[in-house]
């Protein structure tokens, strides 16, 4: 966290797929990193005014209505007047070489790492549903990051930001997300298990 406050991120993102985010924990946050909250929530028990943003996610690769619509309703009554910045975001889960959390959770299987069409058609439909970004996630801790091949076509198919995430484990990952066209790069894992990577990771930019 030292290493954050003298060379802050662009964003933290705070959220999962699983479990709450106490306002306690945000706030202690914000007052330790120099750079903006952002939730990443998986439900709507991971809302919290203390942060700054909210990705307002929907689950656009899968199926399971609950996670295209039905959570995002119930979040809805607790958003209503929330001073968030709020950024509607197409989620897309990508296959990462192994089964996610968020695959277990929603119940829904991933694009295949081939099926870069499908990848190009779910972003651009999210872009004309009104979504801000597109987020293409391999999922936390997966094996392999989203090809950058996929990337690519996706962000030359769509005008809006697109997030890339999961399985990003060096410099050299980050860096092929970035020259695909990432605007954003999200690592998590990899600094949950050594924070000292933290500099090599942000000198990809």
């Amino acid at each position: 966290m030292d290493l954050m406050s003298v060379n802050p991120p662009d964003f933290v993102f705070v959220g999962g797929s699983t479990g709450a985010v106490a306002d306690e924990f945000v706030a202690t946050l914000k007052s330790r990193v120099q750079a903006p909250i952002v939730l990443f929530p998986g439900n709507p028990c991971q809302l919290s005014e203390q942060a700054d943003a909210l990705l307002f996610l929907s689950l656009l690769s899968g199926r399971n209505p609950e996670m295209l619509i039905g959570q995002q309703v119930a979040a809805a009554a607790r958003l209503r007047g929330s001073r968030l910045q709020i950024i509607p975001t197409g989620y897309l889960l990508v296959d990462g070489g192994r089964k996610s959390t968020v695959e277990k959770v929603s119940g829904t299987s991933p694009i295949a790492r081939t099926d870069v069409e499908l990848a190009v058609n779910t972003a651009y439909a999210g872009q004309l549903l009104g979504m801000q970004a597109i987020y293409l996630e391999a999922g936390s801790g997966a094996a392999e990051p989203v090809p950058v091949e996929m990337i690519r076509a996706v962000r030359q198919a769509i005008g809006i930001r697109l997030i890339v995430g999961g399985g990003l484990r060096s410099r050299k990952d980050a860096e092929a997300a970035w020259s695909a066209g990432a605007d954003t790069v999200v690592v998590g894992n990899v600094l949950e298990q050594d924070p000292q990577r933290y500099s090599e990771l942000l000198s990809a930019r």
